[in-house]
């Protein structure tokens, strides 16, 4: 672990794997975890490829700014621009899991050659990504999708205030147990739960981890609710056309495979790596699975 005072103001724990001159890959975590998510594809994938895996601002011991505007996604995809500055590197894969992917997403979008922002463009070779939703399909089957809206209520909770007094006297696992029902899955480590429970009775951890919903854009509607498809996802969106990696485990419960229908036209160079029998938390719960498609796929990139 190490720790990176970074361009965006803000300062990372930050975990390194690998000889810096391999190709490097920058590891995403989602919500509610941290850098290892990741801790199976790093340790294999670290013995051809410089693999770094930052917990991201708002979570762990990371720098955790206490307004909600610190979290919008601009913000979150520069600090890995700066991140990879930090370390000196031009170039980089990037690879997310559901909150990291959705940040994945964006940097990739701005760092293939020709895109969103010009100081970013071409700094991004090819992307991999693990049950994290295009931003334009989710934000389509949030309103058009009963099964996707019904299971992402829950975002309406975190972004109620009404938690707030929860969060600050008892930290994020009552949220959770409220929100979700959570309980260790029986795939993850004793050891690791133990210590993502620690992080979470953590007030300013708890907000900090909040904050990325509370910031989104993304339009969330109740059920029910007569709702029309903002602008910017009912209209024509950039494509990636990096070489672009996705593997989507088909029983997660809060994102179904209606995510991944019709991707092809967003991400024409995609490939997808369907896993049966598994769950949200893809990275851990088959993580040879995991690691065997990244392999394919880094290879023929290669």
């Amino acid at each position: 672990m190490r720790r990176v005072k970074i361009s965006t103001g803000v300062e990372l724990d930050v975990a390194v794997h690998g000889d810096p001159d391999n190709p490097a890959i920058l590891f995403l975590h989602g919500f509610p975890e941290s850098h290892r998510t990741w801790r199976h594809q790093l340790a294999a994938l670290s013995d051809q490829y410089y693999c770094i895996a930052p917990d991201q601002r708002g979570y762990r011991g990371s720098s955790k700014p206490s307004a909600v505007s610190a979290y919008s996604t601009d913000k979150l995809t520069a600090d890995i621009f700066a991140l990879a500055d930090a370390f000196g590197i031009e170039q980089f894969t990037i690879a997310g899991h559901d909150w990291g992917g959705a940040v994945a997403w964006s940097v990739a979008l701005n760092g293939q050659p020709g895109g969103f922002r010009s100081q970013w463009a071409g700094r991004v070779t090819r992307a991999m990504i693990a049950n994290a939703p295009h931003p334009c399909i989710y934000q389509r089957v949030l309103i058009n999708d009963p099964t996707q809206r019904a299971s992402a209520q829950y975002i309406r909770m975190f972004r109620d205030t009404a938690i707030d007094s929860v969060m600050a006297t008892r930290g994020l696992f009552p949220v959770l147990q409220k929100a979700m029902n959570w309980a260790k899955p029986p795939a993850m480590e004793q050891e690791v739960y133990d210590d993502l429970r620690a992080g979470w009775q953590q007030p300013d951890t708890a907000f900090g981890m909040i904050n990325w919903y509370r910031a989104s854009q993304m339009v969330v509607p109740a059920i029910g609710e007569v709702c029309p498809v903002p602008d910017w996802a009912a209209a024509d969106f950039p494509k990636l056309e990096i070489p672009t990696l996705l593997v989507w485990a088909m029983q997660d419960k809060a994102l179904p495979p209606s995510n991944i229908e019709g991707i092809e036209a967003f991400v024409p160079n995609i490939q997808i790596e369907r896993i049966e029998d598994c769950g949200h938390f893809v990275t851990w719960e088959q993580p040879q699975a995991v690691i065997a498609a990244m392999r394919a796929f880094l290879s023929q990139a290669d």
